[in-house]
C-alpha cells in the first residue's frame, strides 16, 4: 500500500520546518546559483515567518514527516507560486504534483483569473512539471532582472 501524503495548509508554527525544507530541496543545486539568487531562494525562519502574513503556505506530510512546501502571494487577479520546494529523499513521488494541484485549487476558489512563476534553468525539473499541468512561459527573464541568473517566467490561465 502506498504511503499517503497529507497537503494542508500550514502554521506560523511551521516557519522552522518550511525553511529547512526550502534549503534542503535547493543545496544541492546551489552551486549553479549565483550567491544572492541562492540566499533569496532560500529563506530564513523570520523571512519565512513574515511570509505569512502575505498568502497561504502549504506543507505536506509522509508519514508524519514534512517533505514539501509551497507558498502563494496574491497579486491582482493572479497568484505567484513561490518556494516550491520537495525533501530530495521523495522527489518525483507525487508530492510535487500534490502541492501544486492544492494551491491551484486554493487560486480558483479564491477566484483568481492566472497562476504565474519564476524558475531558472539550472531547475529543469521543475519546468516540465509546471508544462505538464499547462503552464506555458510568458518570456525569458534576463540574469538582471534577478540575482544574475537567466530563467523562465511561466502562467497558467484558471479561466
Amino acid at each position: 500500500m502506498k504511503p499517503e501524503v497529507k497537503i494542508g495548509f500550514a502554521i506560523a508554527d511551521d516557519s522552522e520546518t518550511i525553511a529547512s525544507l526550502i534549503r534542503e530541496a535547493f543545496s544541492p543545486f546551489e552551486s549553479e546559483y549565483t550567491p544572492g539568487a541562492f540566499e533569496y531562494t532560500t529563506p530564513k525562519v523570520d523571512e519565512v515567518r513574515r511570509r505569512f502574513e502575505e498568502g497561504p503556505i502549504w506543507i505536506a506530510e509522509l508519514n508524519g514527516e514534512s517533505v514539501g512546501t509551497v507558498s502563494g502571494l496574491p497579486d491582482g487577479d493572479r497568484i505567484y507560486i513561490r518556494s516550491m520546494a520537495i525533501k530530495p529523499s521523495v522527489q518525483r513521488g507525487g508530492i510535487g504534483q500534490g502541492l501544486l494541484d492544492s494551491l491551484e485549487a486554493y487560486a480558483r476558489e479564491a477566484g483568481f483569473e492566472k497562476i504565474y512563476l519564476y524558475t531558472t534553468h539550472v531547475l529543469p525539473g521543475a519546468k516540465r512539471l509546471y508544462e505538464k499541468n499547462r503552464f506555458y512561459v510568458l518570456r525569458a527573464t534576463e540574469p538582471e532582472e534577478w540575482h544574475d541568473m537567466g530563467g523562465l517566467e511561466m502562467e497558467k490561465d484558471l479561466r
